[in-house]
């Protein structure tokens, strides 16, 4: 029975010894970093490395200490997939497909802003240059190191904020950033309308951030607002653009009912997010922007698009100026709307007339190329300057 025992023992000593020998044998090994990732890490611990141990930190630096790296464009880029067969089951579940990515990429957003600012919080921010904070053009309102107190900026809208395409830089909010000094925390989205913005779902989104205020405490200074432009682009255009004639001016091409319903309902989402933000942010400042003229030249991007001139082509408009006249009338009409909702509180950037009407300062028919988008950034720039003349270089 002893021997049995010791046996025994001896005999799972060994099964013990082979099955960790194979277990070994099957266990993976890292992977190997790729230069890519090597270059990454390198670039992070040099941009770690050169910021200073104390005192205030410009948003390079912080985002460096909160260890935020910039998503590619290549990555957020506006993608078309081969889709799969059509039914209902398929279209379902890529629009919770869909929905699950848009979490998530709010989620990494909102965290990498809050990291971010704490940061800035924490050892002061310092602007992207030497400046004077002081709209007046005296010395720096600054403290004595160089510090300020930081914007805390909420952003939603559509691509005129968010841009996503390769290699570009973005739109108008990573441009401002970069001039302000201080993270944005955006969350617009390509393609997105007032009415879906102003909806249940993305209402919700916004309710939460208003209560809530920033993530990295206090409420919001400012939330910036871009929206309306997809709304009254696109397929609906054909049902208030009339036939072409002409005897009639630009503005007698536009079926007036129709296309009122269609900016009444811009109207009522702008009216919701007013009331929101006296609601449940009071002190929060509004800055809304109106697009400037676009281009129905019939260029789209990344497989996306055209917006316009598929209209005009359809209503046999003859050139591409009697599309554009036609265009400006209604931007024109949007801006009023706009206007009339401004105050003490709600301020809107009337950019029109910043871009020349020329294929070449636009990337496509809605959107600027670069520079003009650099432009827009310098607008939004100099109207927070003036509603906080402290706080703005």
């Amino acid at each position: 029975m002893a021997r049995t025992t010791k046996r025994g023992k001896t005999g799972k000593k060994v099964a013990k010894k082979a099955a960790k020998k194979r277990a070994g044998s099957r266990t993976t090994k890292p992977a190997k970093t790729t230069a890519g990732a090597f270059s990454t890490t390198r670039a992070r611990m040099a941009a770690m490395a050169a910021v200073p141990d104390t005192g205030p930190v410009t948003l390079e630096e912080a985002r460096a200490l909160a260890h935020v790296s910039q998503p590619s464009m290549a990555a957020r880029a506006v993608r078309k997939e081969v889709a799969p067969p059509i039914s209902p089951a398929a279209i379902g579940a890529e629009r919770e497909k869909l929905k699950a990515e848009q979490r998530t990429e709010r989620a990494r957003r909102i965290s990498e802003y809050r990291a971010t600012m704490m940061v800035m919080k924490r050892r002061g921010a310092r602007g992207p240059r030497a400046a004077a904070f002081d709209a007046s053009g005296g010395p720096p309102a600054a403290a004595a190191d160089g510090s300020f107190d930081p914007l805390q900026i909420l952003a939603e809208g559509d691509s005129w904020f968010d841009y996503p395409v390769p290699f570009f830089g973005g739109g108008i909010i990573p441009r401002l950033e970069h001039r302000l000094g201080v993270p944005i925390l955006n969350l617009a989205k390509a393609g997105d309308e007032v009415r879906y913005m102003l909806g249940v779902e993305e209402r919700a989104v916004l309710v939460e951030n208003l209560t809530n205020g920033s993530p990295a405490g206090g409420p919001w200074d400012v939330l910036l607002f871009s929206g309306g432009g997809n709304d009254i682009v696109g397929n609906p255009m054909a049902l208030w653009v009339d036939d072409w004639n002409p005897a009639v001016p630009p503005v007698g091409h536009i079926k007036k009912p129709r296309f009122d319903a269609a900016l009444e309902l811009v109207r009522a989402g702008y009216e919701d997010l007013i009331a929101l933000r006296d609601q449940l942010s009071p002190h929060t400042m509004l800055v809304f922007q109106g697009y400037d003229f676009a281009l129905p030249d019939g260029r789209g991007i990344c497989g996306f698009g055209p917006w316009l001139k598929p209209t005009f082509d359809l209503r046999k408009f003859p050139t591409l100026a009697a599309g554009q006249a036609v265009v400006k009338v209604m931007l024109q009409q949007f801006a009023a709307m706009l206007t009339s909702l401004s105050g003490p509180t709600v301020t809107f950037i009337n950019g029109q007339g910043t871009l020349s009407p020329q294929p070449g300062s636009w990337d496509n028919e809605l959107h600027p190329e670069k520079a003009g988008f650099e432009k827009f950034a310098d607008l939004f720039q100099a109207k927070l300057k003036v509603l906080f003349p402290n706080r703005v270089a």
